[in-house]
């Protein structure tokens, strides 16, 4: 028999339920409380209407927020690229292989080891707030390789993608036409029950919008959802691709047009701003302002990876979307929230509000701005996932 807990004494509620509170996106509730039944949110509004629970927990005056969605990670891989981020940051020209590095890396690892750093960093993320997140293969690029790194996943999270088109594999360096065969055949065969989405990279150096194409399509057929990296270093037919094929995320989205932010804002596949690639590649920032004044749906992750983005802190992606791409904070921790779960074309996470999954943070600060007012400050004081308080 599941037992209720409401949360009290909350400065500022974040419910991202527009028929809640203030009225806005976030339908922010002040001196407000919550009430959790079991794995759901079963009320919320202000404090002093609260009914009557089992167990009771004083927010002593902080804000709560929905947990944070990351709907775009890497986190099944071994070793790092300190050696590459090092001479980037020096100004030193590198070639360290970049993707390859970390591919030799996975491969020659164990499934101990994988899984060891995958929990590693779900810890991490966890105690920063993150209770949903997607994460990727992509690092094997053989059918094996690929096959264990969905299997590894598939134990930690629902939201699995099979990225097998991350790169053409080095041994089919000279023949890529002979390995998007393999990843839409035998590699596809052996992840697609262990994945809900498939991804490729549509980019220069990896794969052309045909290959794009084929290889979503191919997925598609065996009942995963698209989702694509689009547009991230140059111009291209991802953001296009993308909507022809009703992806559930282009993510990346750095470089447009019109036609492509046109093309988004009349569909339902969400724009994924990842500026920690952006942070840690001292690349040209996406303009979110320009995506959202256009009606487009945008999320924010982290894109969490050892090559151009090695952070798992969504408040750390928050605090630079408001300070250098042009989102609000109010945007931007939506975008972390409710944004992500549109991506991952969820509707049970993202927001607390009755029947939503009871997956929430209190903040150490009386709001949700806190976020992006107090950067690298470990603002997270509690979690809950699934209605239980982990951190």
């Amino acid at each position: 028999m599941s037992s209720s807990t409401v949360i009290t004494n909350i400065a500022t509620l974040v419910t991202n339920d527009p028929s809640s509170g203030d009225g806005s996106p976030l339908g922010l509730i002040q001196d407000a409380a919550v009430v959790i039944d079991g794995d759901r949110v079963a009320w919320t509004g202000e404090s002093r209407k609260a009914p009557a629970t089992d167990n009771r927990v004083d927010a002593g005056g902080r804000a709560v927020l929905p947990g944070f969605v990351d709907s775009h990670s890497h986190l099944v891989f071994a070793g790092d690229r300190t050696q590459e981020f090092n001479a980037r940051m020096s100004g030193r020209s590198y070639t360290a292989g970049g993707i390859r590095t970390t591919v030799a890396a996975t491969r020659a690892a164990t499934d101990a080891e994988l899984e060891a750093n995958l929990t590693r960093y779900l810890a991490e993320a966890l105690r920063q707030g993150t209770t949903t997140f997607e994460t990727k293969s992509g690092y094997g690029l053989t059918v094996e390789d690929e096959a264990r790194a969905v299997r590894v996943a598939a134990r930690h999270t629902d939201e699995v993608t099979f990225l097998g088109a991350h790169i053409v594999a080095p041994e089919h360096a000279d023949d890529p036409a002979a390995y998007v065969a393999l990843v839409t055949g035998e590699m596809l065969d052996a992840c697609a029950p262990h994945a809900r989405w498939i991804d490729v990279f549509c980019e220069k150096g990896a794969f052309d919008g045909d290959q794009a194409r084929a290889i979503l399509t191919a997925g598609r057929a065996r009942g995963l959802h698209p989702r694509i990296h689009a547009n991230q270093l140059s111009y291209g037919p991802g953001v296009q691709l993308a909507v022809e094929l009703d992806a559930a995320s282009a993510d990346h989205c750095t470089h447009l047009t019109d036609a492509d932010v046109d093309a988004l804002a009349h569909s339902d596949t969400v724009a994924t701003l990842l500026p920690g690639a952006e942070f840690s590649t001292r690349a040209e920032w996406p303009d979110a302002r320009r995506l959202l004044d256009a009606g487009v749906t945008v999320a924010l992750s982290t894109d969490c990876n050892p090559g151009s983005s090695f952070t798992s802190s969504v408040p750390f992606c928050v605090a630079l979307a408001v300070r250098d791409m042009g989102m609000t904070p109010d945007e931007a921790v939506w975008s972390a929230t409710a944004g992500g779960a549109a991506a991952l074309r969820r509707t049970d996470i993202g927001r607390l509000a009755p029947g939503a999954r009871a997956d929430l943070l209190l903040l150490d600060a009386p709001s949700h701005v806190h976020l992006a007012y107090r950067p690298g400050v470990p603002l997270v004081a509690g979690v809950w996932r699934r209605g239980v308080r982990e951190i």
